[in-house]
């Protein structure tokens, strides 16, 4: 029987590494400063990196809501709560994570409904990931429109997808709003199947959106193009306190009848950022020469789906989402989440409001209406105004 040799005593190996010319990758910067956060030692410091909710003291806020639904999972002690979802995922949480982005209720019709086909996600990053793998390896699209500037990790996700890049204008720096003309002329430029990434609400990072009338003049230049838009949705309920109002640009394309993507986030409008709950709703209309008794074109695209979840993770995790479902699936407890989202919202406006009146007064050089304007982004503020 051999034995185990002392390291001390072998002798350095002289070939290279397989993995000696991978290329150097730069540290994830929210995650960076707040590693330099987490360090630092002194009393009064702010952390100002990763986008979450914080209270008055600087401490994590569980919203009211979510640990009322995390009571009840608890006691109902389920027999099946340690077991595998589908690959799919929870699909009584997806039926209510879509009717939260598209609309829907009792009232909807099933074939509006199927137009819409979801798989549940590792949050919005997961979802961001998949569609774009999706479309990547079956539109095959020659380019993809990133607004400029973005989250970051837009880059990062359709740079692994293969998918060439180009940037739009999206923020006018001097005018401290949505570059709405130089959006325009850009992706008036794109090609049939390109996709156009948009945030839906609470745009990231600068907090300017599109006005209604605007939006309606980018789903008629994506109809018109043939371009397919992508939108990232992590703030529903949050941006505003108002659910449907921050779906109000999704819900117009779905309108329209075009076919595009929803990245569905659940971090911050449920303060469940460790949860890592999403979702990816793929919206399309009937093809004429798909067999409907098989599912249809939306049956193809859950098969699709479900062959590239179960060669990435095979299956979101449950809890998170079963909160989601139990918050969102009963009506005492979704009428309280939003009165959380209320409380989120209103807060950050009212921090808004007071950064602005500290800066008028200081005297600041420059216009500051802009900090009104804005919708919360991802850099949400803290009391930084006494």
């Amino acid at each position: 029987m051999g034995s185990i040799s002392d390291p001390s005593k072998l002798k350095p190996n002289p070939r290279l590494s397989l993995f000696s010319t991978l290329p150097p990758i730069p540290a994830d910067e929210p995650f960076s400063v707040n590693g330099a956060y987490l360090s630092d030692t002194h009393p009064q410091k702010v952390n100002l990196g990763i986008g979450v909710y914080r209270t008055s003291t600087g401490n994590p806020w569980p919203l009211n809501v979510v640990e009322e639904a995390e009571s009840r999972i608890y006691d109902a002690r389920n027999k099946d709560r340690h077991e595998y979802l589908s690959i799919q995922g929870d699909r009584e949480f997806l039926n209510l994570a879509s009717d939260l982005v598209f609309g829907f209720d009792s009232t909807t019709s099933p074939q509006i409904r199927d137009r819409v086909t979801s798989v549940q996600t590792v949050s919005g990053t997961g979802a961001n990931r998949l569609g774009a793998e999706l479309l990547s390896r079956h539109i095959r699209p020659k380019t993809v429109w990133i607004p400029n500037p973005t989250w970051a990790n837009h880059h990062t996700i359709w740079d692994l997808a293969g998918v060439p890049e180009k940037s739009y204008p999206y923020y006018d720096a001097q005018k401290k709003k949505f570059n709405y003309i130089g959006t325009m002329e850009s992706l008036s430029k794109a090609q049939k199947n390109d996709v156009v990434i948009l945030h839906a609400c609470a745009h990231n990072p600068t907090g300017a959106d599109p006005t209604p009338t605007q939006w309606e003049s980018i789903a008629r230049l994506c109809a018109e193009r043939g371009l397919i838009p992508f939108f990232d949705l992590a703030y529903q309920g949050f941006a505003s306190g108002d659910a449907a109002q921050d779906a109000w640009a999704i819900r117009h394309f779905f309108g329209l009848e075009l076919e595009f993507c929803v990245a569905q986030s659940f971090s911050k409008n449920f303060g469940l950022y460790g949860q890592r709950v999403g979702a990816l709703h793929v919206v399309s209309f009937p093809s004429l020469d798909k067999n409907t008794a098989a599912g249809g074109v939306g049956g193809d695209i859950l098969a699709n789906l479900c062959h590239l979840v179960r060669g990435e993770y095979s299956m979101a995790p449950r809890g998170g989402a079963e909160i989601v479902r139990t918050v969102l699936g009963d009506a005492e407890l979704r009428g309280r989440w939003y009165e959380d989202l209320g409380v989120m919202s209103t807060r950050i406006q009212d921090m808004r409001r007071a950064l602005y009146g500290e800066l008028v007064r200081l005297g600041t050089p420059g216009s500051w209406e802009h900090v009104l304007d804005q919708v919360c982004s991802a850099l949400i503020l803290r009391d930084i105004v006494s």
